[in-house]
C-alpha cells in the first residue's frame, strides 16, 4: 500500500493544533465539495481531505499515525508499518463529518492501519451519548493462553493540553485472560472505552489477542504443533520418549520405522476449550555427529550391512 501524508493533504505542519487542523479541513471541504466544484479532480481532493481529517482530527489515530514517523519508504517499495506499532493505542471511529458521501471508501493505507469501516458519519450527537468503543491489541505467551492469567496493560491514551496540542498519558487497564483464548479472538472489557457525553455510559474496550513467537510451539486454531527430534535408532526401533507441552511433560510412543515429518497426535492436548484442540508431534530424525573412531566405524558397519538406498524411488 502507498504511504499517505495526511499533514501535506491538509496543508498543515505536524505541530498544528486541533483547531488549525479543523480549520484547514473545513477550508478544503468548502473548496472541493462536489456541489460547488465541478473540476475533474475536485472529488478526489475532497475525499483526500476527508480521510486526512478522519485521522488527524481524532486524537487517538493522530497519535498512532505520528508514531509511524514522517518519512515514507524509499526505493519504490510499498509501505509497511513497523511490527506491533499499534501496541497500546486505542482506535475509535472516524470523527463526525469527516468528509465525503456516506458510502465513500477510504484508502487501503487507512483501512490497514486503523481497521475501521472508514465511513464518515453524518449524524450529530445529542446532549447525552454513550462513549465510543476502543480497540487495541494484546500479545500473549502461549503458556498464558493455555493456562489463563491476569494482566495489567499500560495503554497510551492521547489527551489535549491547554494549547490544543496532543500529549500521551499512560492508563493502566486490568484484564483477565481466559483459559484457552485463541489468536485473533477479541476480549471485551465493558465500560473501559471512551467516556460518555453528558453522563452517558462509557464505551467498551476490545482487545485483539496475538501470540508471541515461541521457540517450540506453533499454533493453528486450537491445535498445537511441536517439532520432536528423535535419534535414528528411536525412529527405527520405536520406543517411548518424553516431550514438552504447555501443560507439562508427557510421554509419547514412537512407532517402529518412523519417518521424518510423520505426525503423532495427542488428542485433547492442544488449547483448552469446549472442544479442546489436539497436539501434534512432528518427528524430525537427527543424526548424531561422528566425533569418535568408534562412531565412524559404526556408521561404516551400517552402510555395509543395511544396503539401504533412500534415493532409489527418484526418477530422472
Amino acid at each position: 500500500m502507498d504511504y499517505k501524508d495526511y499533514y501535506k493533504a491538509l496543508g498543515v505542519d505536524r505541530t498544528a493544533t486541533q483547531d488549525e487542523i479543523k480549520k484547514a479541513y473545513r477550508k478544503l471541504a468548502r473548496k472541493y465539495h462536489p456541489d460547488v466544484n465541478a473540476d475533474q479532480d475536485a472529488d478526489a481532493k475532497f475525499k483526500e481531505a476527508g480521510e486526512a481529517f478522519a485521522v488527524l482530527g481524532d486524537a487517538e489515530k493522530r497519535a498512532a499515525y505520528d508514531a509511524l514517523g514522517a518519512e515514507p519508504p524509499r526505493g519504490g517499495q510499498g509501505f509497511r508499518p513497523p511490527p506491533d506499532w499499534e501496541q497500546g493505542y486505542q482506535f475509535s471511529d472516524p470523527p463526525h463529518g469527516a468528509g465525503g458521501p456516506e458510502d465513500a471508501a477510504f484508502s487501503d493505507f487507512f483501512e490497514n492501519l486503523f481497521r475501521s469501516g472508514a465511513r464518515a458519519e453524518g449524524r450529530t450527537s445529542g446532549m447525552r451519548a454513550a462513549g465510543q468503543d476502543q480497540h487495541a491489541r494484546v500479545t500473549l505467551d502461549i503458556g498464558d493462553a493455555f493456562n489463563g492469567t491476569s494482566r495489567v496493560l499500560t495503554m497510551r491514551v492521547p489527551e489535549m493540553d491547554d494549547a490544543g496540542r496532543m500529549m500521551l498519558k499512560d492508563r493502566n487497564v486490568s484484564v483477565k485472560i481466559p483459559k484457552g483464548v485463541r489468536e485473533g479472538q477479541h476480549i471485551r472489557l465493558k465500560g473501559k472505552g471512551s467516556p460518555g457525553i453528558g453522563g452517558g455510559p462509557a464505551g467498551d474496550l476490545f482487545l485483539e489477542v496475538a501470540f508471541a513467537p515461541h521457540p517450540t510451539y506453533r499454533i493453528d486454531g486450537r491445535d498445537i504443533y511441536v517439532d520432536l527430534p528423535v535419534t535414528p535408532w528411536e525412529a527405527a526401533l520405536g520406543g517411548k520418549v518424553t516431550m514438552p507441552t504447555p501443560g507439562g511433560e508427557v510421554g509419547i510412543t514412537i512407532p517402529e520405522n518412523a519417518r521424518t515429518g510423520q505426525k503423532l497426535r495427542l488428542k485433547g492436548r492442544g488449547l483448552p476449550g469446549k472442544l479442546a484442540g489436539d497436539l501434534y508431534a512432528v518427528l524430525k530424525i537427527v543424526n548424531p555427529p561422528t566425533t569418535t573412531q568408534a562412531g565412524q566405524a559404526l556408521y561404516e558397519q551400517m552402510a555395509k550391512e543395511m544396503s539401504f538406498d533412500p534415493r532409489k524411488s527418484m526418477e530422472a
